[in-house]
């Protein structure tokens, strides 16, 4: 039996803690990681050699490795500052492979048979972009890591140079799917970054997959500060220049006062679902008491596991109803 084709699109620790839920699932999975990250190690290392960003890639391809957990953990590590510069062992292999085979598509594809990778991870593009933005106010502020430290209202983002494409490994995945999963992730910095490589736009739009966005659970300052999950799909809709989602999976439980107040005091707040809007835009919302993951400290996290069912769900629902049209 041919197994259901799930495209995550993001970056981020969302996206890698969402496929690590999924894996569990007789799945087919692949991945369309943003390769613009400029911040840490990640940034110094893009930076030295003029590669794509290694560290979201990293993160995925460790969530869905089948080796042993010492391997995965020796992947993840991290070297004292004083010793290696803070480096990620994972984000140097990346790094060298890139450096043997001057390619990373090619890097991240050899570097997972390895790991035995299970899915597929594929860079947004196959160069080294800056992500830019402009804001409220018409400045134009350029790297991921500097945008949200501005603190305004982002109008919308795209990248530098501006005729970057997408790998042709993202749009055949894109045009291969039965589902297309974006989020979660930081809308501005995780998110659109995949969305806006020459090409990527048109294969979404004309794909048949089923698009999921997966709403966040909180505003994030200086990218959705306000917003509301509807917020978050006209964002999408704008830079995509149409809309494009089926489903939209959140979180409209009470939860406010479960959280740590880290989150108030930094600006953060629940994110509203806007529920009449989103039934405006189209799209069927889904939602779950269970997905919510609120830790002993108050830290709010998608429960990934909730999150993973639910798209399986999404998927068996509507392929099967798509085959009993048919």
């Amino acid at each position: 039996m041919k197994k259901i084709k799930i495209t995550l699109v993001g970056g981020g620790t969302g996206l890698s803690v969402l496929a690590r839920g999924l894996r569990q699932y007789p799945v087919d999975i692949s991945a369309i990681v943003s390769v613009a990250d400029d911040g840490g190690s990640t940034g110094i290392i893009r930076d030295q050699i003029d590669m794509p960003a290694p560290g979201d890639i990293r993160n995925v391809m460790s969530a869905l490795s089948d080796v042993e957990t010492k391997l995965e953990n020796l992947f993840t590590y991290r070297f004292n500052k004083d010793a290696l510069g803070g480096h990620a062992l994972g984000n140097l292999m990346l790094a060298a492979m890139y450096d043997m085979t001057g390619d990373f598509a090619v890097a991240v594809e050899e570097l997972s048979k390895i790991l035995n990778v299970k899915g597929t991870v594929i860079p947004s593009t196959n160069i080294s972009p800056k992500l830019a933005a402009r804001m409220k106010d018409n400045s134009i502020i350029v790297g991921e890591s500097y945008i949200p430290e501005v603190q305004q209202k982002i109008e919308e983002v795209y990248l530098i140079p501006n005729d970057t494409v997408a790998t042709p490994e993202a749009i055949e995945a894109v045009w291969e799917s039965d589902v297309i999963v974006f989020g979660p992730g930081s809308l501005y910095t995780s998110i659109m970054p995949n969305l806006i490589p020459a090409g990527m736009k048109e294969a979404i739009i004309n794909s048949s997959g089923i698009k999921v966005y997966v709403s966040n659970i909180m505003t994030q300052v200086g990218e959705t500060v306000e917003y509301t999950a509807a917020d978050h799909l006209e964002a999408i809709n704008f830079h995509m220049g149409e809309r494009v989602m089926d489903f939209i999976i959140l979180n409209n439980q009470n939860i406010k006062g479960r959280i740590s107040g880290y989150y108030d005091r930094n600006g953060m707040t629940v994110v509203d679902s806007d529920s009449r809007r989103l039934e405006e835009m189209g799209v069927k919302i889904i939602t779950d008491y269970r997905l919510v993951h609120i830790d002993d400290q108050g830290a709010v996290r998608h429960n990934n596991k909730v999150l993973a069912e639910k798209i399986y769900d999404i998927a068996l629902k509507e392929i099967s109803t798509l085959q009993y049209r048919k």
